[in-house]
């Protein structure tokens, strides 16, 4: 399971273990429905941070995807200041049902981290790319700039990022996750070569959504 679960896992263990306590020395049929329920949110919260292993696939040139879910988007951007020209963007809807840990697409250097406030759009929505609260980071590899992007929801809005501008970051690298539901952009050069398409399910880490050229 995710780290970031723990700080939900623990306190809710901590009641129920209560609830079970006050139904041995105060019986009645509350304590045992609390711990019951709370028990049935410890196994729901489990889910939600759960952090399966992946196989990493091997190439410098990939680009995987950063995150579980369905790609909803792929289109071509005038401008991306990062990139410093036009660029290649490929959206990631994860829903409240996929792995939520969020995966770096490339090896290289953060150049760029930068948090963006915004709105709570939903998610699969085309305008949340532009409009919604975002971190994105700008990773140097030795073939070029890629830009990602942690994307919040309307029911997800809390972003948890665990790298820093100069850290040395590896493909399929856990790096973070966005609380209950989110979007990844993933942004390359125009000149990548995508393998991937609208309404494909992709895997973090594992699923190879474009070469390096």
């Amino acid at each position: 399971m995710a780290r970031d679960g723990w700080m939900f896992i623990i306190p809710l263990c901590c009641i129920a273990v209560i609830c079970l306590l006050l139904d041995q020395w105060i019986p009645s049929i509350i304590w045992s429905v609390l711990a019951g329920g709370f028990g049935v949110l410890i196994l729901c919260i489990g889910f939600f941070f759960r952090d399966p292993s992946r196989t990493i696939p091997e190439g410098e040139d990939l680009i995987l995807s950063g995150g579980d879910g369905r790609v909803v988007a792929i289109k071509e951007l005038d401008y991306e200041p990062f990139i410093d020209g036009p660029a290649i963007q490929i959206s990631v809807f994860l829903s409240v049902l996929n792995v939520h840990i969020n995966r770096i697409p490339c090896t290289g250097v953060i150049k760029h981290r930068q948090l963006l406030k915004g709105k709570y759009e939903l998610a699969y929505k085309d305008e949340a790319s532009n409009a919604n609260e975002q971190l994105a980071l700008g990773i140097e590899s030795d073939r070029g700039r890629v830009v990602i992007k942690q994307i919040v929801g309307f029911i997800a809005r809390r972003i948890v990022c665990h790298v820093q501008e100069g850290d040395q970051v590896r493909t399929g690298e856990k790096y973070g996750l966005i609380r209950f539901g989110s979007r990844i952009d993933i942004i390359v050069p125009p000149q990548t070569t995508v393998h991937t398409k609208i309404g494909d399910h992709v895997k973090g880490g594992e699923t190879t959504l474009g070469v390096l050229r």
